[in-house]
């Protein structure tokens, strides 16, 4: 071995020895008895668990239940428009809308209250359900059916979103019948109206006539205006037209009924002084008017 690093050794020794140490001992656990007084502390109890097989049925639960039939009348509605008219069962719904993890208690509400009670929900007698529309038609000859039943009743016409709810591939159906209905949008909601497009009403106006009809203006006319107007012109063929004012009953006049004076049922003691009373006034009322004939 090389003697410098045995000398270097044997210096890095006696520098050791000659530096001081302090040895830390390790601290004994002293171990001591609680007093007997002193109470033990409770076990914090710990919160009850939730069972995930009938978390959705426990108290509360209404929410869940009303968003499992919103689903399936949705689902109702849209198999209906797809041209699905066959009816299902509940299990079979449930199916389809991919709800069969619901509790036994929400399955027994759809069946016995929530189905049967729904105005969107048809129930047949063997336990199957459809949906049920506003209209019961299929087809485009259906539509211009009902078109024309209300056109000629009266009816006016009807609302596109009934038609849309009611009515299988409503779109294509009205593309293909476009001519045969007059579409109008309802100003104070912006609804569409469909009506039937009566193609025998049709006919040819007079210009002149037109020309006349565009130069009157009756925007700023009220009706009461409207009815001098007319009345001042001769014309009443419009009295029968348009709102009625209710009329109010008249309230019966009383007869007049002549007042008796009626004699006092406590005070009999002053019977024989009302009588003489009665006999002055008579007597005094009479004179006056031979008086005034006279005169």
């Amino acid at each position: 071995m090389d003697p410098a690093l045995l000398r270097e050794r044997e210096a890095f020794k006696r520098r050791a020895m000659a530096t001081p140490t302090v040895e830390k001992k390790a601290k004994t656990e002293t171990s001591f008895a609680p007093p007997k007084d002193v109470k033990k502390s409770r076990p914090v109890s710990a919160a009850p668990k939730i069972d995930a097989s009938n978390y959705k049925t426990m108290t509360g639960s209404s929410q869940y239940r009303f968003g499992v039939l919103a689903k399936i009348v949705k689902h109702m509605r849209t198999r209906h428009q797809e041209g699905d008219d066959h009816p299902l069962t509940l299990d079979e719904i449930l199916d389809e809308t991919n709800q069969l993890d619901i509790g036994s208690s929400v399955k027994a509400w759809l069946q016995a209250e929530a189905l049967r009670n729904n105005p969107k929900i048809e129930h047949t007698p063997d336990g199957r359900y459809l949906f049920k529309s506003v209209f019961k038609i299929k087809d485009g000859k259906s539509l211009m059916r009902l078109l024309k039943q209300h056109d000629l009743k009266g009816l006016g016409g009807v609302l596109l979103d009934d038609v849309q709810e009611s009515l299988p591939h409503c779109d294509k159906v009205l593309k293909n019948r476009a001519s045969e209905i007059i579409f109008i949008t309802r100003p104070n909601d912006k609804k569409k109206i469909l009506f039937y497009n009566d193609r025998t009403a049709n006919f040819q106006v007079d210009e002149d006539f037109q020309k006349l009809w565009r130069s009157v203006t009756v925007d700023a006319m009220d009706d009461a205006k409207i009815d001098e107007y007319l009345e001042k012109q001769g014309i009443r063929s419009m009295q029968d037209h348009g709102p009625k004012k209710p009329l109010l009953p008249k309230r019966k006049k009383l007869a007049n009924k002549k007042r008796q004076f009626k004699k006092p049922r406590d005070n009999e003691h002053l019977a024989d002084v009302l009588e003489t009373y009665e006999d002055n006034t008579l007597t005094q009322s009479n004179a006056v008017q031979e008086i005034k004939q006279n005169n």
